[in-house]
């Protein structure tokens, strides 16, 4: 990896994702009850690598709205890395439900059974 890449571009980008799990956090702080940013930092989370922070709060996501789509795929995709695909078909579905197929047919275009 180049001098540039590693040390210039790749430190500018995590001091950008660290402000941006910070406005998240301030939006969580002010609106507790919004599902939005718990969405959105957990994946922020999930780019640095930081599954379980990450499915803690998009579980969190969707206890606090059941039909946010985006929570239910986020959540399907890394219950399909984790080969737990009863997990990943159950919110693949709500997902669905909630006007959003993308995990159902992702689901479907790699095999797992349901």
């Amino acid at each position: 990896m180049s001098f540039w890449r590693k040390e210039v571009v790749a430190f500018a980008l995590d001091a950008e994702t660290r402000r941006h799990m910070e406005e998240q956090r301030a939006w969580i702080e002010r609106e507790p009850a919004n599902a939005l940013p718990y969405c959105h930092l957990a994946q922020l989370y999930r780019m640095e690598g930081r599954q379980e922070e990450a499915v803690g709060l998009l579980l969190e996501a969707v206890r606090l709205d059941a039909r946010m789509a985006a929570a239910h795929v986020a959540l399907a995709e890394v219950y399909a890395v984790r080969e737990d695909y009863r997990a990943a078909w159950h919110h693949a579905r709500l997902a669905g439900e909630s006007g959003d197929s993308s995990a159902v047919e992702l689901l479907k275009r790699y095999g797992v059974a349901e």
